[in-house]
């Protein structure tokens, strides 16, 4: 059965970029990994998005059920996603026997410092500007993140490069996980 690594975190903190770059890293081990990464899905799933808690309800269950029918299929999934309620996450882990979090920790300022200079190709532009308008519903901002309870690890983005930290990653997922790595 191939494993489900959700990689969660307040926008900006760093999922991205690490998630990417950990999946490079199994890769060059053997271990195929399919890169799930909200922002691209939900052009599909809501054009227009409102981020309101139904449509995120939406959105996540939707994320989280294409892991399970993909690692079903023997592909191991990154899933790169705030989800900042635990529930969100929670839906995966009830789907998916073998199933994870990485947590990548960074601090509110440090993440709007870095999402105001994003260019993701997929990422919404002016997050965390968008908090002060009426009816805003940014986690870490106007809604509450809810950090993962007993993730894989915790990467703290702001005190180390992308490069070490998708590595630390890489390692703590094979060490989890350990033989299921290689099983696809």
């Amino acid at each position: 059965m191939a494993f489900a690594v959700w990689f969660t975190g307040l926008p900006g903190s760093g999922k991205t970029v690490i998630a990417s770059r950990a999946a490079a890293i199994l890769r060059n081990k053997g271990i195929e990994v399919r890169v799930l990464q909200l922002d691209e899905v939900r052009k599909v799933l809501t054009p227009d998005p409102k981020y309101t808690d139904d449509e995120r309800n939406i959105v996540y269950a939707s994320l989280a059920y294409m892991a399970k029918l993909l690692t079903e299929c023997g592909v191991n999934v990154f899933i790169d996603a705030t989800a900042n309620k635990r529930k969100y996450r929670n839906i995966a882990r009830k789907l998916i026997p073998q199933f994870g979090e990485v947590y990548i920790h960074c601090p509110l300022r440090v993440c709007m410092e870095r999402e105001a200079h994003r260019r993701a190709a997929f990422s919404p532009k002016g997050i965390y500007e968008k908090s002060t308008r009426a009816g805003a519903n940014v986690p870490g901002v106007n809604v509450a993140y809810e950090e993962p309870i007993n993730p894989i690890v915790v990467i703290d983005s702001d005190r180390m490069k992308p490069d070490m930290s998708a590595s630390i990653a890489s390692d703590a997922i094979i060490s989890f996980f350990g033989d299921k790595t290689h099983e696809n």
